[in-house]
């Protein structure tokens, strides 16, 4: 349809360039090539409604989706595993929002610090629920995150996308081994990615978590639910 349009679009000719008379000093421009004079009609004649969708189309969310399907793992058969279950959109928002956490932060790393951020700041499934529901919110785990592990350099700029810590590594993979180990159908959510944290005794978001609170009890609770974590649609 472009090249239709620029096909048909009159192009100024170098006479009729010559004989006009010179009436301002934008006129003393050298003259435009032949692409670009196309170009520029083109631009002019479509309507500015139109013009910044045709000319860069958005991103389909449902396709955006489905290539991050698969978190970061260690174990890398799981790769190509086509039986794997996958994460829930929610939890892959989580991992999102935990990488921007540890920016923040300045950290060269995201830890199992960070992945607890993230499921608060991602704030709408149901662990984010319940750390609130028990008095655990993003703003205290940002407080003990820096307490316990200082601040970083000034200076320091982390990553664009911080690579996992071991800890946060396992933690991941812990998930998807408990989910395998449950069976059924479902989805990998963010109570799983909590576990999981949980399971590292020596990891900074296991000593965050206990410090404000959360106990082996709790964590037998939100088993209980873990595969209740609801699915968000793109439309």
């Amino acid at each position: 349809m472009a090249a239709r349009i620029l096909s048909f679009l009159p192009i100024p000719t170098a006479s009729s360039r010559s004989s006009a008379p010179v009436k301002s000093m934008s006129s003393l421009s050298p003259p435009l090539s032949h692409h670009a004079v196309r170009l520029r009609s083109f631009l002019i004649a479509i309507p500015i409604s139109v013009a910044p969708s045709l000319l860069f189309p958005r991103p389909s969310l449902r396709s955006a989706a489905s290539v991050v399907s698969i978190l970061p793992t260690a174990k890398p058969e799981r790769a190509s595993a086509e039986k794997l279950p996958r994460w829930s959109l929610r939890a892959i928002k989580a991992f999102g929002m935990a990488e921007l956490e540890a920016r923040k932060l300045k950290y060269p790393k995201t830890g199992t610090e960070a992945l607890l951020m993230g499921i608060l700041v991602e704030g709408t499934s149901e662990t984010a629920k319940f750390l609130r529901a028990n008095g655990i919110t993003v703003f205290k785990l940002r407080e003990e995150t820096v307490k316990l592990l200082g601040k970083s350099d000034m200076y320091f700029f982390s990553p664009e996308h911080p690579p996992l810590t071991e800890p946060a590594q396992r933690a991941l993979d812990w998930a998807v081994d408990e989910k395998l180990k449950s069976g059924g159908d479902g989805e990998i959510t963010t109570a799983h990615l909590l576990l999981g944290i949980w399971s590292e005794k020596e990891s900074a978001g296991h000593k965050i978590l206990a410090s404000l609170g959360f106990d082996d009890e709790k964590a037998s609770e939100l088993a209980k639910s873990a595969d209740k974590d609801i699915v968000m649609k793109y439309r």
